[in-house]
């Protein structure tokens, strides 16, 4: 198979690993279902294409491997006898049918023309054929991906079959290093400057590819291949004869109101009980909430509708089941996936620091629309992260950079009785101050804290509670 000697000839090891992990989900599904049952939606786009050519290899490699055969036998030998499912419709550019009819005709593929809308379709398709699972070419970046897997049932009120998603988990640069690694033939519409195509009323060329020209002459475009950020994919989805220019379109974020109200308002978000002392000033809400996802999500979608920004610390690390960035995910109604693109990016900036897996990778902050998610697992990484985040946001004048706080510690072995009275008194006499106490272990010593933002206060709080005991009782650590 063409495909398959392309893909283990070539140096690029992640576009191996996608080809084999979708390679192991169509065999799946050919295991689990006859080949009656089963059934591709075809749609002449970029992603469908790549899945065409991954559902050959993915059958002829399952054929190969049940019959025992060995060698490399002809293609012809083995035919492709998976329906295709192809929903004409009256807006879709003719491109993209020449390019599908071209494809059926190449191939020799059963296909089935629907020209009624996609749900109507299927009712119809699935009341006629024993289809009980269709291969889709949704990946993770798709609207439609949200909350789907390799393996997901239809939604509930759509007609019932199996959702086979074999490359949910390509990136825009997986779908155009198969393309160009095994020179399969794609829609001409993608060497005009077209990224992600929809109908004719919602599509235009990207033009993060335009080129630029120094005369009137018609605009032109790169090919599709050439865009730098794959996550800009659908730049070009905009109304085509829409007057809202370009540069107004935002990716999640409300644009910016001249009328916006002048009081900004921020909650914060503690997960878990890992959380054991802290200040917290300068915000409408504070909540903790327990380590578990549905917790997170729940708290995250109350807090983000109320507030112009929520931020949200614990719960966080280097593990996979990590439940802060999985519950604001599910807040959002969005997969948890990792951005490639922007992986190789930070490690093009890294460079020979970078060393290891993803995990490994110290991104300073996570951000989905207003939640704002801090990492930090120390004080000089919030710090870091803090500074990033006042950065990241001054432009937009969201958040302002506070006056900093500074503290003193003291460490004693009083008794939590004994120093209860004495500090609730030296509270009282220093009202600008936030003072705290904690143990850092149930028998281990009483930590006093002090914090503000005039060292010269925090000093006379801290010989006032000393006077009130002996020197000796108390010791500094900071």
């Amino acid at each position: 198979m063409e495909i398959d000697k392309a893909i283990r000839e070539s140096d690029d090891r992640r576009l191996k690993t996608k080809y084999n992990n979708a390679i192991y989900v169509i065999q799946r599904a050919l295991a689990l279902y006859s080949i009656e049952e089963v059934a591709f939606s075809f749609n002449g786009g970029k992603d469908s294409t790549v899945l065409l050519h991954l559902l050959r290899a993915g059958y002829y490699l399952y054929k190969s491997g049940k019959d025992n055969s060995t060698g490399d036998p002809d293609d012809c030998a083995i035919t492709f006898p998976i329906r295709i499912i192809y929903f004409e419709s009256p807006s879709a550019f003719s491109e993209i049918n020449s390019f599908t009819y071209d494809t059926a005709t190449s191939f020799k593929l059963q296909m089935d023309i629907v020209r009624l809308d996609f749900k109507s379709g299927l009712e119809a398709l699935l009341k006629a054929k024993p289809i009980r699972a269709i291969f889709l070419g949704v990946r993770i970046g798709d609207p439609t991906a949200v909350g789907q897997e390799q393996f997901s049932p239809s939604s509930p009120g759509w007609p019932p079959f199996m959702r086979v998603n074999p490359i949910l988990d390509w990136s825009y640069r997986d779908i155009w290093a198969f393309l160009l690694t095994c020179k399969v033939r794609y829609c001409s519409l993608y060497d005009q400057g077209y990224t992600s195509i929809g109908s004719i009323h919602d599509t235009v060329p990207n033009a993060l590819l335009s080129i630029g020209n120094s005369n009137n002459s018609e605009e032109k475009f790169k090919p599709a291949y050439l865009l730098p950020d794959g996550r800009l994919e659908r730049a070009g989805r905009i109304k085509k004869y829409s007057s809202r220019p370009l540069s107004a379109i935002s990716n999640g974020v409300k644009s910016e109101d001249p009328h916006r109200k002048c009081m900004l308002t921020a909650s914060v978000i503690a997960v878990g009980d890992e959380i054991l002392f802290g200040t917290v000033g300068a915000v409408s809400q504070f909540s903790v909430t327990q380590n578990d996802v549905d917790s997170v999500a729940e708290e995250v979608e109350r807090q983000k509708s109320r507030n112009d920004t929520v931020l949200v610390f614990g719960g966080v690390g280097p593990l996979l089941s990590d439940v802060t960035v999985a519950g604001v995910a599910k807040a959002f109604g969005v997969r948890m996936a990792p951005d490639e693109e922007f992986e190789e990016y930070l490690r093009h900036l890294i460079g020979e620091k970078c060393t290891g897996d993803r995990n490994e990778l110290h991104v300073p902050l996570i951000k989905c629309q207003n939640v704002i998610i801090l990492t930090a697992t120390n004080v000089a990484e919030l710090d870091q992260e803090w500074d990033c985040l006042i950065e990241f946001m001054s432009s937009d004048s969201h958040l302002v950079a506070a006056e900093p706080f500074v503290s003193k510690r003291l460490a004693t072995t009083l008794s939590d009785v004994e120093a209860a009275h004495p500090l609730s008194e030296i509270c009282i006499e220093f009202p600008d101050l936030y003072i705290g106490g904690y143990r850092e272990s149930r028998k281990g010593p009483l930590v006093v804290t002090f914090e503000g933002k005039d060292q010269e206060r925090i000093n006379a709080a801290v010989e006032a509670l000393c006077k009130k005991f002996k020197p000796e009782s108390f010791s500094e650590i900071n």
